[in-house]
């Protein structure tokens, strides 16, 4: 059992924990893809507003705003609605691998007990008895 524990604390930290999976890097990636998709949702909006600003110019009078003005609205509301989604989507995943880490904690929590009343069980079979034993 001193090995094991010995082969947990030399792999906590460093290369050693990236090799064997002990610490996960998947938030750290979910939080550069959670960016990243933030950048495309701005670049969505961006798009709606210019089009929806350029089709208000290029029509003549009144006529141009009342088609730009509401794809103007709609645009932005879809692009709240989908930096909405797609904080919910990475919050899910995020979710998801934090819970394997207390999974994980768990087991640890576990093996630690099973390892002491092991370790305790053992000390009870090899000490001798407390009681002589009865004589008639």
């Amino acid at each position: 059992m001193a090995r094991a524990s010995q082969k947990r604390k030399a792999s906590s930290g460093g290369i050693g924990s990236f090799l064997t999976f002990d610490r996960m890097v998947a938030g750290q990636v979910i939080l550069l893809i959670y960016w990243a998709g933030l950048g495309i949702i701005a670049l969505i909006g961006f798009s709606v507003v210019g089009a929806g600003v350029g089709l208000a110019m290029r029509e003549d009078g009144l006529s141009g705003w009342l088609l730009g003005g509401p794809l103007l609205v709609a645009g932005v509301l879809v692009v709240i609605a989908l930096t909405l989604l797609w904080r919910a989507v990475c919050e899910f995943y995020i979710a998801i691998f934090r819970i394997s880490d207390d999974l994980r904690a768990l087991r640890r929590n576990d093996d630690a007990l099973f390892a002491a009343r092991s370790e305790q069980r053992a000390a009870q079979q090899s000490a001798p008895p407390t009681q002589p034993p009865l004589s008639y």
